[in-house]
């Protein structure tokens, strides 16, 4: 089982406006709902590749169990524990010539609230894996995910981190299975630019040398690099499409790379799954289906 940590999920007011105008009334051509958050769309695409997963995290008021329902009613498990204060956050996300976002801020959590998910976390068992993903609560500590990935680490279980600048960096000694950083947010972790593509390696590898056992390099339209557990460096073009959609695009590669190696044990080709999988849902109006990751696999 695959598990998936979403500090503050979101429900994602997602409208079609065809000329945004500033300072105007503007009329939606098309609206949509969905459940958001990192790891909640993770699970989403484990889920349409037949991964087993279940989503852990925290919701506040209607909105926290308008976010439940709506994950349930895909067939994917979900335990968000319920914090008393406030209310998960509303993202609106405007669809017109550009993409534009205004996303809020979620509810407030506290050490009690966390030792809850900690209690929640001792439930895993040897052979699943917990997937950290996002900004973490408002106001959490920047040692955080570091704290979750090193109890995972005294009980071997697998642990990805997917975050930036010191969430990221705290969590590099206890050793994750995967870090997904793209090329600005390494370059920010290492305070240098990384120009070149030797550039890139070298950078995956002090990640390594830090304590990551993969590093798997998102580059968008131009791919992704993974440097792997035994040092071996892959390099995968992203498939031909049009890129219609940036949300989610991320999240469905950490997905589709895990996928990808759950079945194959291959890092090579779970680099495959990812890009497909990242690819898929960049050429889709949501988060992809399995059979058009699978489509993009058999032809790439």
């Amino acid at each position: 089982m695959i598990y998936t940590v979403t500090f503050n999920p979101s429900l994602d007011y997602v409208v079609t406006v065809p000329h945004l105008e500033v300072g105007a009334i503007n009329r939606t051509k098309g609206e949509e709902i969905f459940p958001g958050g990192k790891g909640i769309n993770v699970s989403w695409v484990l889920r349409n590749l037949g991964i087993p997963t279940r989503i852990l995290g925290f919701k506040a008021g209607f909105t926290g169990e308008e976010i439940q329902h709506l994950v349930e009613a895909q067939g994917i498990a979900c335990d968000l524990l319920p914090v008393e204060k406030g209310f998960s956050r509303i993202n609106v996300k405007v669809r017109s010539r550009e993409e534009t976002a205004i996303n809020g801020q979620g509810p407030s959590i506290g050490e009690a609230d966390l030792a809850r998910l900690l209690k929640q976390l001792e439930t895993l068992e040897p052979g699943d894996m917990l997937v950290l993903s996002g900004s973490g609560p408002s106001g959490c500590a920047s040692t955080l995910y570091g704290r979750i990935a090193r109890l995972m680490q005294q009980r071997d279980i697998p642990c990805v981190v997917d975050a930036t600048g010191e969430l990221l960096a705290n969590a590099l000694e206890a050793g994750p299975f995967l870090v997904k950083p793209n090329k600005e947010e390494l370059e920010d972790l290492l305070g240098r630019k990384l120009a070149t593509e030797a550039d890139l390696v070298e950078g995956a590898r002090e990640l390594r040398k830090r304590g990551a056992r993969n590093v798997l390099i998102s580059l968008g339209g131009d791919g992704a690099l993974l440097v792997d557990a035994f040092d071996g460096v892959h390099r995968h073009t992203a498939p031909a499409g049009q890129m219609v959609n940036t949300v989610g695009a991320g999240d469905s590669m950490v997905a589709g790379f895990l996928a990808g190696y759950l079945k194959h044990h291959d890092y090579a080709e779970a680099l495959h799954w990812g890009i497909c999988a990242g690819s898929a849902t960049a050429f889709s109006m949501h988060l992809a289906t399995g059979e058009a990751i699978e489509e993009l696999v058999k032809g790439n």
